[in-house]
């Protein structure tokens, strides 16, 4: 399902940096299919032969837990948690911006993380539900959704806890090989001999000690959130065929994972359900993956030479794309025939999607704010200030207000947690109006410099034209209609059920809109 406008937009610099990114895929992926033309690139399973040298030579960094080599108690909280947030409610559809079309997800998803951070992908800000925290108050809506999150955070701890230790492994590995290389070229002058003084060369060498550097470890492995995922197969008859290897039905397509920790790890629990859905088996080829049992598909990014991969998830299995795996390659979700559910853990960036990030934002950005309300004038009209002010207010609107708002009542299935945060906010954002308005006042007075009046306007006016479009876009979006997806059907409720909150009667730009069904 798609619409042709879309609501999520962002600041003016990101549109076009997504945008020439974005443009630059789709040249790469059109190249890929011009170049294969009707025939398919070859990929391997378990069951073919070099599928494991395959593995090692070309996917060394993506690691597989299998489900007995988990704990069982981790096992039992968490899909309980999985079928509790199900049970009530708190997995949603995304809207969300492919090449300048809106699409709903076909995977309906929750955020579960640390209090007060977010997650963007594909235009969309999600807002964690925040998981037990210490220093931090935080009320459930139930007392099942509370255990549901205490369960996940203790996933996320045993994730970091293997993802560590799987990064020491590798670094060995890797500490290894090197001085194997090292050993053979120092013994190429005595060729005759390597095989006999090759062991012995080993043998002789201290064993390594790696020097761990604890806080690049810590940077990319510890998850400050995780995005739970859910979909069954069997209400998604549209789902999309892979179009390189001839793969079979997609759930995700190939994708690098956006806004994270660079080099940092993502761990994945899967668990595809008992169900009877299991017992129709679709008609299989001798070559290929199973069609019933889902999978997750790697290639290398842009590759043609390179033969694929097709790892089969079974429940309860673990994965691990270690170091700049999710850089280098890409990954895909392929769909079996249960329903399944994932929590995929991550090192979000967070040097600004953070509500302690944007609040100290504002807090700067309003220092140029008078004191005193009656007074009408700004306290510097410096370049800088006026454009820290601006730029933050686009970004409270834009990147906070509107999308949060946009996603309905969905976060208070869980929580009232956002409710305060995003009140300061909203009050923020006035006063960030009142700032724009006293500035357009002093730049049309004539009592400053020509220079320094040209300045201010170059200033501030692309910022108030960004402004100016957004909002337009935001408000075209909202007349043409909500879709929303409920038990396999999308339905166009228009704006009949919606509720408002007006900021500017005048101009008639709600900020707030909560779809009430």
């Amino acid at each position: 399902m798609q619409r042709e406008a879309g609501p999520r937009a962002c600041g003016g610099g990101q549109m076009k940096r997504r945008g020439a990114g974005e443009r630059e895929k789709e040249a790469k992926k059109k190249k890929l299919l011009d170049e294969l033309g009707e025939s398919r690139l070859p990929y391997l399973t378990p069951k073919d032969d070099g599928f494991n040298e395959l593995w090692k030579r070309k996917y060394s960094k993506l690691i597989l837990r299998s489900a007995e080599k988990i704990p069982k108690d981790i096992h039992e909280g968490v899909q309980e948690a999985f079928f509790t947030l199900r049970k009530f409610g708190c997995f949603f559809q995304d809207l969300v911006r492919i090449k300048g079309n809106d699409f709903f997800t076909p995977v309906s998803r929750i955020l579960i993380g640390s209090p007060g951070c977010t997650y963007k992908y594909l235009n969309t800000r999600l807002f964690t539900v925040p998981w037990p925290t210490e220093s931090y108050e935080i009320n459930y809506s139930r007392p099942e959704i509370s255990r549901a999150c205490k369960a996940l955070l203790k996933l996320n701890d045993y994730m970091h806890r293997e993802t560590t230790r799987a990064l020491q492994e590798q670094k060995l590995t890797e500490t290894k090989e090197i001085e194997d290389c090292a050993v053979i070229d120092r013994s190429l002058d005595y060729a005759p001999s390597i095989t006999a003084t090759g062991s012995t060369l080993r043998d002789q060498s201290p064993p390594y000690a790696p020097k761990n550097d604890c806080s690049v470890l810590k940077e990319r492995s510890s998850y400050n959130l995780t995005l739970l995922n859910y979909m069954d197969p069997q209400q998604m008859p549209f789902l999309k065929q892979e179009p390189y290897f001839g793969m079979g039905k997609m759930a995700v397509s190939w994708h690098h994972d956006e806004n994270l920790v660079e080099r940092s790890t993502v761990a994945v629990y899967s668990y595809s359900c008992r169900d009877s859905a299991s017992d129709v088996l679709e008609e299989e080829t001798s070559n290929g993956r199973d069609p019933s049992i889902w999978h997750i598909g790697l290639k290398v990014a842009w590759d043609i030479k390179t033969s694929g991969l097709a790892i089969p998830l079974h429940p309860g299995d673990c994965y691990f794309m270690l170091d700049d795996l999710n850089m280098t390659h890409q990954h895909c979700v392929l769909a079996g025939l249960c329903p399944r559910f994932s929590s995929t853990h991550r090192v979000a960036e967070c040097s600004r999607g953070t509500l302690h990030c944007i609040l100290g934002q504002c807090n700067t950005a309003l220092q140029n704010m008078p004191a005193d309300l009656k007074d009408v004038s700004l306290q510097s009209l410096d370049v800088a200030a006026i454009k820290l002010v601006e730029e933050t207010h686009n970004e409270v609107e834009f990147e906070w207000l509107r999308q949060f708002w946009f996603q309905g009542k969905r976060y208070r299935k869980c929580t009232e947690w956002w409710s305060k945060p995003m009140d300061s906010l909203e009050e923020f954002w006035r006063k960030m109006e009142f700032v724009t308005s006293l500035l357009l006042c002093e730049i049309r007075k004539g009592e400053q410099m020509d220079e320094q009046r040209n300045k201010r306007i170059d200033c501030v006016l692309p910022l108030l034209i960004q402004r100016h479009e957004l909002r337009q876009e935001w408000l075209a979006s909202l007349q043409e209609g909500l879709f929303v997806f409920y038990e396999g059907v999308f339905y166009n409720v228009g704006l009949l059920n919606c509720s408002w909150k007006w900021y500017h009667p005048t101009r008639g730009l709600p900020l707030r809109v909560t779809a009430n069904l």
